[in-house]
C-alpha cells in the first residue's frame, strides 16, 4: 500500500478511534481484552481499508468493520482465534488515553447492555451515538423500519434489566 494511502488511513483511524474504544468496551470486560479486541479491529480495518470506496461515511464504514470484528471473535472465542502480530504492521497511530472511570449509573447501563444479545448491543450503541435510524440500519444491514422496531423492543429489555 502507498505511503499517502496509508498517511490518510491513520488520520481517520485517530481521528475516529473512539469509535473502536466503545465497541471495546461493549464487547470486552477487562482491560487486556479491551486492548487484544482494539488491536485486532484495528487490523481488520487495516486489511479492508483499499476495498473502502467512501460510498458511505468512514465512520459508518469503521462501525461496520469494528462491530463484525467484535461479534465475529466473540462467537467463535471458544475455538480460538488466530491475530495476526501487532509488529508485523510498520503502521502505529498515537491512541489517545483511555479512562475507564465512569460513574454509577453509567457503569449500571452498561452491564444491562451486556447482558444483551450481540445484535442488540450494536444498536444500542449506535443508537446512543445519536446515529440516525438509515446510517444505523445501513450499519446493521437491516431495513430502517427493522432497526426502529428493535431499538424499541431494546428499550423495554432495559428497562426489564434495570428495573426488574
Amino acid at each position: 500500500m502507498n505511503k499517502a494511502l496509508e498517511k490518510k488511513f491513520i488520520g481517520l483511524l485517530e481521528e475516529h478511534q473512539n469509535i473502536a474504544h466503545k465497541i471495546c468496551r461493549m464487547y470486552t470486560y477487562d482491560a487486556d481484552a479491551h486492548k487484544d479486541l482494539f488491536q485486532e479491529i484495528t487490523i481488520q480495518l487495516w486489511k479492508a481499508y483499499p476495498k473502502f470506496r467512501a460510498e458511505s461515511k468512514f465512520s459508518t464504514w469503521m462501525y461496520r468493520v469494528a462491530l463484525n470484528t467484535a461479534i465475529t471473535l466473540y462467537r467463535k472465542k471458544k475455538r480460538g482465534v488466530q491475530t495476526l502480530p501487532w509488529e508485523n504492521f510498520d503502521f502505529k497511530i498515537s491512541a489517545e488515553g483511555y479512562d475507564s472511570t465512569l460513574d454509577d449509573n453509567l457503569k449500571l447501563m452498561y452491564s444491562a447492555i451486556k447482558e444483551l444479545n450481540d445484535i442488540d448491543k450494536a444498536l444500542v450503541l449506535l443508537y446512543l451515538e445519536d446515529k440516525p435510524y438509515t446510517e444505523i440500519s445501513e450499519t446493521l444491514g437491516i431495513s430502517e423500519v427493522n432497526a426502529r422496531v428493535k431499538m424499541n423492543r431494546v428499550k423495554t429489555k432495559l428497562k426489564n434489566i434495570l428495573n426488574p
